[in-house]
Parts: structure tokens; C-alpha cells; sequence
């Protein structure tokens, strides 16, 4: 029951703290608040699910479009806005941080390492943020008019 806690529940209510946080920057209100914060805790408990990879970070993102695309329906809000605060947690920093430490070290291999990894899971949150967010306005209308039809 630790390992669970400390693996996976600690680091998932920290996310949606982070990104509770961050709805203050985003100027988001109300409901808007706790659906950005679940968001984050979902993409980043997906993530440490998938295996911590940049595979993982693709899951997670493409699971955070379809979320924030039907959040955004569902409350008819703009769709940027919860993608954006929810993928904080997933962003990068620390590895573009590391990386630059081993650049001025001098360390090359540790520095090439870390800057290809680092900008592979920025890729993989940015495909799959788009994949997803494609995929969905292709597909919803289809969906509604099935629905209502």
C-alpha cells in the first residue's frame, strides 16, 4: 500500500496541485480549475502507468487531448486552455535543465543523451496533443449527428 501511495496517488495529487496552480496563470475559473487539475493527475498517472518513456509521454498526451476536447465541449469553453494547463506536469524541464548542466560540464555524451531524450518527449506531447485534438474535430461531428439522427 506505500508503494502504491508513494509511486503513484503522492505524485498524481501533486500534478493536480501544479496544475491547479497554474490555472491562476491561464486566468481560469470556478469548475474550470478542478478540470484542468484532474487532467494533469490523468496524463501524469497515465504516464508513470505507460513506463515513464517518451512512449508514455504520447499516451498520456493523446489521453489529455480526448479529455480536454470533450471538457471543452461539455462546459463550451475553448479547448487550448485545459490541454495547455493539464500538460505542465508532463513538459520537459528538468531534462532541458540536465542537459544544459552537462553541456557546461563538458560532459558531450551525457549532455547528447539527455537533449535527444528532452526533445523526444516534447515531441511525443505535441503529436499527440494534435493527433488526438485532429482526430477528434474529424470525428465528433459524425458522432453528434449519429447521435441526434
Amino acid at each position: 500500500m506505500i508503494a502504491i501511495w508513494s509511486e503513484y496517488i503522492l505524485p498524481c495529487l501533486c500534478a493536480f496541485l501544479a496544475c491547479v496552480g497554474f490555472t491562476l496563470v491561464f486566468n481560469i475559473h470556478g469548475v474550470g480549475k478542478l478540470i484542468c487539475g484532474v487532467g494533469g493527475a490523468l496524463g501524469w498517472l497515465i504516464y508513470l502507468l505507460a513506463g515513464s518513456t517518451i512512449l508514455a509521454g504520447f499516451l498520456a498526451s493523446a489521453a489529455l487531448g480526448v479529455f480536454s476536447e470533450g471538457m471543452a465541449r461539455i462546459r463550451r469553453c475553448p479547448v487550448t486552455a485545459y490541454l495547455l494547463v493539464a500538460l505542465l506536469p508532463l513538459v520537459p524541464g528538468g531534462g532541458i535543465y540536465y542537459a544544459m548542466s552537462y553541456c557546461v560540464a563538458g560532459e558531450t555524451q551525457l549532455f547528447l543523451e539527455t537533449l535527444l531524450h528532452t526533445f523526444g518527449m516534447a515531441a511525443a506531447l505535441a503529436v499527440g496533443a494534435m493527433l488526438t485534438s485532429s482526430l477528434f474535430r474529424t470525428f465528433y461531428p459524425y458522432i453528434q449527428h449519429s447521435k441526434h439522427g
